[in-house]
């Protein structure tokens, strides 16, 4: 009764930021008049579009599959030896996006399986959705829920053209240190923002995810955790296309079966800057406060540190580009305790042709344990990734890509996969068929 007395209540709390009154880089049209004010990427989280050479549409029913194929040379099982091996996957999508101008429903599921010609202990189904609703209260108030989840997504899937870069904080949560793991996430989040003058608007929001790992008996120094988050914030703007702000943010990270607790609070300031409807930038920065406990050994490590983040846009009908970076206190998956952690993250894609387009896309994290009294601890590592890819669009509904990719990690006494054989690289190619319905025809 008690777990759901509190998971009641965060849903409650997350009904009051990732909402908007006027559509950001997250997307949709983006106007730069002096009437309705934006809310900035430290504010409005989501990722910034990737796709290029198209309009976003809306009020349709749309669906497809990719098929995908591919050779990885060490497929980063806790094994005493390298082991190489072929995988194939067949996902089909679905989604529904469906606007009024005062409330929207967007819906999107996938659900396939992923097959390995050797490992065979690595098939499964793979799935994931999400489910969004939004509704203007009036004119200049909107409120937004969100939930989304995935289930054996890992980070060498699929190829899957339609992810994108944070324009808000890069979430340690997910970064997977154990990529082939099978787990299970949920996210659910929501929010308000109300604009209460010209150049005036406040909101606030709450999200809770959880992170669920398989068959964490056999793996030494993984582990499950919790997360809830609440934040408030004010922004202003102070000129066209120019807005500052400050936000409160609180996050309670538990971690199990090996019990750790860690409570965050910061306070930051922002700014953001339009340059134009699609080319924009964002920082933000303020002190952090964290606490760290162990109830096993009585042990509690409590500090302050500077969070900061950091994020760019630029979009056109031929070129995109996004990159990201935060430094912040955070729970990062799998792992035990709380950590110090360094992300940042960039994807650009340019359309050559009407029909060839390339991409590429890196990420970086760096983690050190604030918490090293605790034995079961791990200290800290890193990952590092890498993907390029060659894309060919033969009519609106099929695509062909192919791809290359790479992953370091470095994590010292978390198994065979950063001791022995930290390096993994992977070739695939997929094919794509997609179709879309205007919705009532």
């Amino acid at each position: 009764m008690t777990k759901i007395t509190c998971l009641c209540f965060v849903i409650a709390a997350a009904i009051p930021a990732w909402s908007q009154v006027e559509p950001s880089a997250t997307g949709g049209p983006v106007t730069l008049d002096d009437t309705r004010m934006m809310t900035p990427p430290p504010i409005s989280g989501g990722v910034y579009p990737t796709n290029v050479g198209s309009e976003t549409r809306s009020n349709l029913i749309s669906g497809g599959i990719v098929v995908t194929g591919a050779y990885n040379d060490n497929i980063l099982a806790d094994l005493p030896e390298k082991v190489s091996d072929e995988n194939y996957s067949i996902v089909p999508t679905i989604a529904l996006d469906r606007r009024t101008p005062r409330q929207s429903e967007l819906l999107n599921y996938s659900a396939g399986f992923t097959l390995y010609q050797k490992t065979t202990e690595l098939n499964g189904v793979t799935q994931s959705g999400s489910a969004e609703y939004r509704l203007h209260l009036s004119r200049y108030a909107v409120l937004s829920i969100k939930d989304s989840f995935q289930q054996n997504y890992d980070l060498f899937n699929e190829a899957n053209p339609f992810t994108g870069v944070s324009i808000g904080a890069t979430s340690a949560n997910a970064v997977y240190v154990f990529p082939f793991q099978n787990h299970l996430g949920n996210v659910l989040d929501g929010g308000i923002a109300y604009q209460y003058g010209r150049n005036a608007m406040i909101g606030g929001g709450g999200s809770y995810s959880i992170q669920r790992y398989s068959d964490i008996a056999s793996i030494p120094g993984l582990d499950d955790s919790n997360v809830g988050e609440g934040s408030a914030f004010v922004n202003r703007r102070i000129g066209r296309g120019q807005y500052i702000g400050a936000v409160y943010d609180y996050d309670r990270i538990n971690t199990h079966p090996v019990l750790t607790s860690t409570d965050t609070n910061a306070i930051s300031g922002f700014y953001t800057k339009y340059f134009t409807s699609t080319i924009s930038i964002s920082v933000m920065g303020g002190p952090q406060h964290y606490s760290s406990h162990d109830p096993n050994s009585g042990i509690t490590a409590a500090s302050w540190t500077p969070a900061v983040q950091g994020s760019a846009g630029y979009q056109t009908l031929r070129t995109n580009f996004a990159a990201s970076y935060s430094r912040s206190v955070s729970g990062p998956s799998g792992l035990i305790g709380a950590y110090l952690s360094d992300i940042a993250g960039l994807q650009a894609q340019r359309l050559l042709t009407r029909r060839w387009s390339v991409g590429v896309s890196g990420s970086y994290a760096l983690f050190k344990s604030v918490t090293p009294n605790i034995s079961t601890a791990n200290p800290g590592g890193h990952s590092i990734t890498g993907t390029g890819s060659l894309e060919r669009i033969f009519t609106e509904r099929f695509r062909a890509e192919i791809g290359y990719s790479r992953i370091h990690q470095d994590y010292g006494n978390f198994g065979a996969i950063s001791q022995l054989y930290p390096d993994a690289n992977r070739e695939y190619a997929s094919v794509t068929y997609q179709f879309s319905r205007p919705l009532g025809r």
